[in-house]
């Protein structure tokens, strides 16, 4: 197994402290490796394996406890030692019908540190965060980082890092496509499978969709204009035009639940001079590029767009709040906002044109404040300052520490 470092350190941060640990993200993006590479961890720092409760609800060893009577059961009659504290693990845990009282009934009244993971959102309903009362903290976990597929790779090719990275943009980050890539065939029929099974079990089936076709026409919309605003009126319209009537409010319960399930991520547009988010236009990004690919067929493919895609995901990993910008008629692309910081980026594949270099940073230039001003481009040149506003090339900023 290869190390998910980023998350294996919150895990180890969190670790005795008495709140409950959820691994959220898509299927397939590595939150039951962790899991299992959490479990080695206490392995080596002194815990016995008798201590550790493993269950994995998709395996099919686990596959007659459905309800949560049956789910306390199991956990009560393997917690061997009261004095001894016991690591409770749980895998898409949400197959279990009402698991949440399992979960705050052993938080309560055992000796035990709770992990659970799940692929979508409605783990942490309104009514489970109002059971659990500020006792969890959530860990959103993603596909690779272009980072950590670099690690992941264990080809014997001589390939460039520009190479590398153009396959990472076109094959995506899932950590099973990494183990394909020397049978490219196979990529296409595994993302595949992972795109239907997400949209069948954590969207259809989960929300009771009754019109699936408009679900993927509203998906496939809006993986072919990631970065753009998007607005369900422009989705309507789209729709319209391909013979297919909806209303608003069945775009925005889709859009919802594609959220809920980590295909798509919101970013909300930003007023920089009235500070107040702004209820209408956002943008929309998808979040493997691999998946994003096969919706698309790679065709129209807008280079710049895919790059701001990828440094979304990039600023989200590294826990900022990110929004879209508004400065009068201009917009930056990202305002990434951590407690006391906030740092502000353009994307542009390339400012070595005059024009769209005056265009891309005049945005940043009518910003007054002095919070750092990035413009991230594919360029590899020696110009990286604009009065102020640095110029970092893309790959450079994907490898940094932080």
């Amino acid at each position: 197994m290869k190390n998910r470092n980023l998350y294996l350190n919150q895990l180890i941060q969190f670790r005795d402290k008495e709140l409950i640990k959820v691994i959220t993200g898509l299927r397939r993006s590595g939150k039951s490796t962790l899991l299992s590479l959490f479990e080695n961890y206490l392995v080596a720092s002194g815990v016995d394996r008798k201590h550790i409760i493993r269950m994995n609800f998709e395996s099919f060893e686990f596959d007659e406890i459905t309800s949560y009577k049956e789910l306390h059961a199991y956990i009560k009659k393997h917690i061997n030692d009261t004095n001894k504290k016991h690591y409770i693990l749980l895998d898409e845990v949400q197959q279990v019908s009402s698991w949440e009282k399992v979960i705050n009934s052993f938080l309560v009244d055992a000796n035990v540190d709770i992990y659970i993971t799940g692929s979508n959102a409605y783990l942490l309903s309104s009514e489970l965060s109002t059971l659990l009362s500020g006792r969890y903290v959530e860990i959103k976990m993603q596909p690779l980082s272009f980072k950590e597929y670099l690690d992941f790779l264990e080809s014997d090719k001589e390939m460039s890092l520009q190479e590398k990275f153009n396959q990472y943009l076109t094959y995506g980050g899932l950590p099973t496509v990494v183990q394909l890539l020397d049978s490219p065939d196979t990529i296409g029929p595994f993302l595949e499978g992972i795109y239907n099974t997400v949209l069948m079990k954590d969207v259809i089936e989960r929300n009771g969709v009754r019109d699936a076709a408009l679900l993927e026409s509203i998906l496939k919309f809006i993986a072919a204009n990631i970065g753009s605003i998007v607005s369900t009126k422009k989705i309507s319209d789209y729709l319209t035009s391909s013979g297919r009537k909806t209303t608003s409010d069945t775009i925005d319960n889709y859009l919802k639940m594609l959220e809920n399930a980590f295909i798509i991520y919101k970013a909300n547009r930003y007023d920089l001079k009235g500070k107040m988010f702004l209820k209408t236009l956002e943008k929309y990004y998808i979040v493997d590029m691999g998946i994003r690919n096969r919706l698309t067929g790679l065709r129209n493919t807008d280079y710049g767009h895919v790059l701001e895609n990828i440094v979304y995901l990039e600023l989200l990993r590294r826990g900022y709040e990110v929004t879209i910008g508004k400065i009068a008629s201009l917009e930056v692309d990202f305002v990434a906002s951590k407690t006391n910081e906030k740092i502000y980026y353009q994307v542009s594949a390339t400012i070595m044109d005059e024009k769209t270099r005056v265009r891309e940073l005049r945005p940043l230039e009518s910003i007054s404040d002095n919070y750092p001003k990035f413009i991230l481009t594919m360029d590899q040149t020696p110009f990286n300052d604009f009065a102020g506003i640095k110029v970092i090339n893309i790959i450079d900023f994907l490898l940094e520490s932080f």
